[in-house]
């Protein structure tokens, strides 16, 4: 009962355990659980449904696909004691409930043991350490040392401690941070870096699996590669003296290990990586020297390895040197459901740059494998999840489509990402009035007459009505597939319309041959007939 898990996880993540009251919520329901008025307990996956009885009988209905559809007899409007006290007893059927409580309190509960724990720790480290001169080698062991008596020492097994603990951690790096501002902000950079790398390496000796990451502190990962990207953009708004050199070179070489230091993650370490080497490493010669280091590790993965950073960085690297037919070459060597969402930054990259034959390029490259990716399972999860990355698509190729005037470009993006750019193309085609286009597209995906907008149906009506004839006959038919008193009703109602546009058209014998074909072709269903009769399409015909 795999929904009962899913369920499980989604209680865990709406109720917080430092909440007064949810834990009050929890209790009860446990309370209630373990009294035993939990009754007549049917789990299935549409839906698990009891009957609790406390002061008043209360049935319930959990729905464990939309938690927030479920359904509870008492007052409460929102998720209550009665609802918690049916999910504990569905989940004793898969798990230990008591095992679910505890876990769902250790967070709480490592949190306040934590921080007096950890802010002591914290000042001692920097009264040890002082605040630092800037010396790049000791800046980093500074940082690592921090890092372990913070965070490695102790061994937390716990993923929900590590927030609470990185936070710590983070402060007591920036209480110790140069005065200057044009050393404070390349010390918080390299801060990043470091504490990025350290966290990544302690996810992975800690076993913390991709999805308790992301429950628990994989939002740490997020947050700092849009404070390095903040960084850089400050760093290269201003003048660097000369002593940075060395910093730099080091920060260089350090940010190599991001490629590398775990095989989880891949998403923000290439995003760090990428960020840094397009802002920051600007120099030719560094760049060429880095895409040789890049190809020789490269020949070196282990099959227990994952090479996708490193592929990512080569081609990466190839785009900030022009080297675009390499780095197709080495595109085309990845699967399209990996590689397509990282090729919308190159697109993005060249966008600002304005080198507009480059981007242009880049946009087909992307067009030929982006319907592949969304039809894939590794793409975007759901239909939501999908659109969005078809809106966030949209937005990266309009630059090049406003400034080069290529609407076929922005109209063929569409067209490869249906039935998820829909509403994109559908709004396209109206406005320009395409009405044409705009019926084959309602036509093409199936779309239901009546639920059509009937503001645009209005204005189709009055300016294109033919366009509307083939959709009313369709949906006429498949009205009248359903063999139902409801849906023979329905098929009236458009068969109505369509002889009000036939009429508009002039076109009355073209109506009254279809009409008679249609009641020839359906002379066995009386239903049907009688619904043609009450709606006067038949007395019509016969005067």
């Amino acid at each position: 009962m795999e929904f009962v898990r899913e369920l499980s996880d989604e209680l865990r993540d709406l109720l917080s355990s430092n909440s007064s009251e949810d834990a009050r919520l929890v209790q009860k329901g446990l309370m209630l659980y373990r009294q035993g008025m939990v009754q007549q307990l049917q789990v299935e996956k549409n839906g698990i449904t009891a009957v609790v009885q406390d002061v008043m009988p209360a049935k319930v209905l959990l729905d464990p696909e939309f938690l927030g559809l479920s359904e509870c007899s008492c007052p409460s409007d929102e998720l209550c004691r009665h609802q918690m006290a049916v999910f504990f007893a569905a989940y004793a059927q898969v798990g230990s409930v008591s095992d679910w409580v505890t876990e769902w309190r250790e967070p709480a509960r490592e949190a306040k043991s934590v921080v007096a724990w950890g802010i002591q720790k914290a000042k001692d480290l920097v009264k040890a350490n002082g605040l630092l001169k800037p010396d790049y080698r000791r800046w980093v062991d500074s940082f690592e040392k921090s890092f372990e008596a913070l965070l490695g020492e102790k061994k937390h097994k716990n993923p929900f401690v590590v927030t609470e603990l990185f936070g710590i951690y983070r402060r007591r790096l920036q209480a110790s941070a140069p005065v200057e501002q044009e050393w404070r902000l390349l010390y918080e950079l390299v801060s990043v870096v470091v504490s990025f790398r350290m966290l990544a390496e302690l996810s992975e000796r800690m076993g913390h699996t991709e999805d308790a990451v992301r429950r628990s502190y994989g939002h740490l990962f997020e947050a700092m590669v849009d404070e390095a990207d903040e960084l850089v953009e400050k760093i290269g708004m201003q003048t660097l003296p000369f002593d940075f050199d060395e910093f730099v070179v080091g920060l260089r070489d350090d940010t190599f290990e991001l490629l590398t230091v775990v095989n989880g993650l891949e998403q923000a370490r290439i995003a760090l990586y990428r960020l840094l080497w397009n802002g920051l490493f600007r120099k030719t010669s560094w760049r060429e020297a880095e895409l040789e280091k890049v190809r020789d590790r490269t020949k070196s993965v282990q099959d227990d390895e994952n090479p996708l950073p490193l592929v990512a960085a080569e081609i990466h690297l190839c785009v900030l040197l022009g080297e675009d037919e390499k780095a197709f070459a080495k595109v085309d060597l990845v699967r399209d459901e990996v590689i397509v969402p990282f090729m919308l930054y190159w697109i993005e990259y060249l966008s600002v740059l304005k080198a507009w034959k480059r981007a242009g390029r880049w946009i087909d490259e992307f067009l030929q494998k982006l319907k592949e990716y969304l039809e894939s399972n590794e793409s975007y999860g759901g239909f939501h999840g999908r659109s969005g990355f078809v809106r966030t698509m949209l937005r990266a190729i309009m630059p090049y489509v406003a400034e080069n005037g290529r609407a076929d470009v922005y109209e063929r993006a569409l067209l490869s990402s249906l039935p998820y750019s829909y509403a994109e193309y559908e709004y396209m085609l109206f406005e320009r009035s395409m009405y044409d286009r705009w019926g084959e597209l309602q036509a093409f995906l199936g779309m239901e007459f009546q639920d059509l907008p009937k503001d645009r149906v209005k204005v189709v009506e009055k300016e294109r009505p033919e366009v509307l004839l083939g959709m009313l006959h369709q949906a006429v038919q498949r009205e009248i597939d359903q063999k139902n008193r409801g849906s023979y009703r329905m098929a009236v109602r458009h068969l109505k319309k369509l002889r009000t546009l036939y009429k508009k058209l002039k076109r009355v014998e073209d109506w009254e041959y279809f009409l008679e074909g249609l009641l020839e072709r359906t002379k066995r269903l009386r239903a049907f007939h009688e619904e043609c009769t009450r709606g006067k399409l038949i007395a019509e015909k016969v005067e």
